[in-house]
């Protein structure tokens, strides 16, 4: 076939094609229109979405931050007369305690879905146990179990409540807890930690066999382990106890 034949052809094909598409517009073209009015009302949507949601998390991440600051507090006296300021402190580790909360809980309950609600959340959990209140922190822990999937948040939420669960007497869904996160073969805790926590709560309980198998599963897994030191003592007092 000549150039100028496979020339005229491919101009015919582009003709054909064009033809066709005017055609097909004119024919739904009262469709089209609405379809792409939608299409830039979702688009414009969207972008203000996304932009809604970075001023959002930035909010809470403002205020977590200075959450944060209160937490950290200097715990004492005011300086002398006199003497520099030392920056934000408290009169005692209570006092302190209780100002932190206030922060977290109100981040925590006006931005539950973003990364710094869910800090805060787990943050007013544990000032709940440093102030002694487990029962109250139990609630919070598992609100970032549930919010919180398979993230590290979720996994030390998982390890708090089952403190907070122990402090309290409930023995039985604790040590089921401690029990979990300490077969987790991929999971984010370290085993150690969560099993020296699982043997002194088979002690609360009164289960001193489980404790002590608990116990000795440290010193022989983890010989070089921080809370290898602690297991052995452990076991040096049931020892003493028998």
């Amino acid at each position: 076939m000549k150039k100028t034949q496979r020339q005229h052809l491919k101009e015919n094909e582009l003709a054909m094609m064009a033809s066709s598409a005017r055609e097909t517009y004119e024919e739904r073209k009262g469709q089209i229109v609405p379809i792409a009015i939608v299409a830039a009302v979702m688009a414009a949507a969207a972008i203000g979405y996304f932009a809604w949601r970075n001023r959002v998390e930035g909010r809470a991440h403002t205020m977590l931050a200075q959450a944060i600051v209160v937490a950290d507090a200097r715990v004492g006296p005011p300086p002398a007369t006199g003497q520099p300021s030392t920056g934000l402190s408290f009169a005692t580790e209570r006092e302190k305690h209780q100002a932190a909360l206030t922060k977290f809980k109100v981040i925590a309950d006006e931005y539950p879905s973003t990364d710094a609600g869910l800090f805060a959340r787990y943050r007013e959990a544990t000032t709940y146990m440093a102030l002694g209140v487990p029962a109250s922190a139990a609630p919070s822990f598992q609100q970032v179990i549930d919010r919180g999937g398979n993230s590290l948040y979720a996994d030390m939420a998982r390890l708090g409540l089952a403190e907070a669960q122990a402090q309290t007497g409930q023995y039985e869904p604790a040590i089921n807890t401690f029990k979990d996160l300490a077969q987790r073969k991929d999971g984010q805790l370290p085993v150690d930690g969560v099993l020296i926590r699982l043997g002194r709560t088979y002690l609360d309980a009164g289960k001193r066999a489980e404790a002590e198998q608990t116990f000795n599963r440290i010193v022989q897994e983890f010989p070089e382990s921080p809370f290898s030191g602690d297991a052995r003592r452990e076991l040096d007092q049931l020892k003493k106890t028998t």
